[in-house]
């Protein structure tokens, strides 16, 4: 004798619809550098998040009106005798950012402070050239 199964659409349409998927992660994903950049009136003002870093760690280049941001968190192995690692979730290795702004900066002029995981740049805006006029002879 055969069994009858009975199957209601609705039961098909829900199935899953309400449990969340599982994601196992390989790696810890890259950190992204999180800033704000404010325009003042003769500069520019950059707070870039970059937590766990070494002020060493932190490299700053301006050209012209493109400012890079990079840093390096090294991983610290420091386990203990009779410790063991059970989970790592901490990102290890290199960040950079790179932005334009609209007036090129003064190189000469920037300054930066990193305290608490955050670094501020203060980056002096450039005095804009004036047209010279030239005379035909």
């Amino acid at each position: 004798m055969s069994n009858l199964i009975r199957r209601d659409p609705l039961d098909d349409l829900f199935r899953g619809f309400f449990v969340r998927p599982v994601e196992f992660e390989s790696q810890a994903e890259a950190p992204v550098v999180k800033m704000d950049v404010k325009e003042q009136e003769k500069n520019y003002l950059v707070h870039a998040e970059i937590p766990g870093v070494k002020k060493e760690d932190i490299h700053v280049s301006v050209d012209g009106a493109v400012v890079s941001i990079s840093a390096e968190r090294r991983e610290e192995k420091d386990v203990k005798e009779g410790e063991r690692v059970l989970r790592t979730e901490r990102y290890f290795g290199k960040v950079s950012r790179s932005f334009q702004l609209a007036q090129e900066i003064d190189e000469a002029q920037v300054t930066a402070k990193y305290a608490d995981g955050v670094l501020e740049l203060t980056l002096p805006k450039k005095a804009a050239t004036q047209a010279r006029k030239i005379t035909v002879q």
